[in-house]
């Protein structure tokens, strides 16, 4: 099995980052989506399947009859078109940076050259999806099938700090909606019923739910209420995130979330809920790791640690799905949605070569 070439690498991930992703903006996902597919063709030989949901573009790449393991990642960054003007791609010493290098272009870029050096790619399904740092809303019926068919995920996410992502938090988003009556503050502010602090009352009741000790918070975030200095507020809204170790967890906060009741008399509630990331658990992952481990110590790369961390990504879902699922095999670096991420040069070789012996023990006959 051939190595990597870290120059050549370098080289696809400055196209990649100079071909701006903004997830809002369809033009230029779908304008890096073709940079992605001239990468693919030249790398795997094979034009990728587009997949269009919603008016966004999904590649997948399917080699041999029978899909055995799934390699996914996104394509789409945090990062607003035109950022690559006041912050082009730059290779500074041993630090790549640019809008997506770290997250997630980097992993990109390595998965592709690592899947290039197998010596058959049967088994393989490739999924690049544009829509992840948005929830996925178009792409996990997707996701959720693929992983479904076959014996393992490997996501090409960022590590943390340069450990796999063996365990990742899930995220459930609640919006209450409070509805109360409006009346005149000075004149006859008993005829109303105070939204807003119907709202404090359910502030106080939501933040208790959270649990340290099982990992899980539960954060009011924004809030909102009221028309004008002189009137009760008629409406209140309270956009809340959890995230959650355990799937027992998510289900716990989800049930209490429904349960809210009104404490002010004349108010009501109404509470819309997006669980839409159930958290990839360490059973999951374990396996996968425990091997990853065997091969990073066969090929001199180092004792490779394990960590749970409090993002999610695709991996939630297709763990979720029952497939086992490894995260963070992509770039070693840092900064993730944050101005400066960069990617350590020097680990984009070894970390494609981990990526490259890990499918060829998992498609071994």
């Amino acid at each position: 099995m051939a190595k990597p070439a870290a120059g050549e690498m370098l080289d696809d991930l400055r196209v990649l980052v100079e071909a701006e992703s903004f997830s809002d903006d369809l033009v230029a996902t779908a304008a890096c989506a073709d940079s992605l597919g001239r990468l693919g063709e030249r790398l795997l030989g094979a034009t990728p399947e587009r997949v269009a949901v919603g008016g966004r573009t999904h590649l997948l790449w399917r080699f041999g009859e029978r899909a055995r393991v799934l390699v996914i990642g996104h394509y789409d960054t945090v990062w607003p078109t035109g950022t690559l003007a006041r912050w082009p791609f730059a290779v500074d010493g041993d630090r790549a940076t640019g809008p997506g290098a770290f997250d997630m272009k980097s992993g990109i870029v390595q998965g592709m050259h690592a899947i290039a050096t197998l010596s058959s790619l049967d088994g393989i399904t490739i999924l690049l999806t544009s829509d992840e740092e948005l929830g996925s809303p178009t792409s996990a019926p997707l996701i959720r099938e693929l992983a479904s068919s076959v014996e393992a995920t490997l996501v090409l996410e960022p590590s943390a700090g340069g450990a796999l992502k063996t365990g990742r938090k899930g995220v459930s988003q609640y919006e209450v909606h409070i509805e109360g009556r409006a009346a005149h503050a000075g004149l006859d502010p008993e005829k109303g019923a105070n939204a807003l602090i119907e709202l404090a009352h359910q502030v106080l009741q939501i933040e208790a739910l959270a649990d340290p000790a099982e990992g899980t918070t539960v954060t009011p975030t924004v809030a909102r209420a009221g028309t004008a200095i002189n009137v009760i507020p008629a409406s209140a809204t309270i956009a809340v995130d959890v995230r959650i170790a355990t799937i027992a967890e998510q289900q716990r906060v989800a049930g209490a979330m429904r349960a809210l009741k009104p404490s002010i008399p004349g108010t009501s509630l109404r509470i819309d809920a997006d669980e839409n990331r159930p958290p990839l658990e360490e059973a999951a992952s374990a396996h996968l790791f425990a091997r990853t481990q065997r091969i990073a110590a066969r090929l001199g790369l180092g004792k490779l640690r394990g960590v749970t961390v409090g993002g999610a990504s695709d991996g939630n879902l297709t763990a979720a799905a029952g497939c086992p699922t490894l995260d963070g095999l992509g770039a070693v670096g840092d900064g993730a949605h944050a101005e400066g991420e960069h990617v350590v040069v020097s680990e984009m070789a070894p970390r494609a070569s981990l990526v490259a012996a890990l499918l060829d023990e998992l498609l071994a006959p």
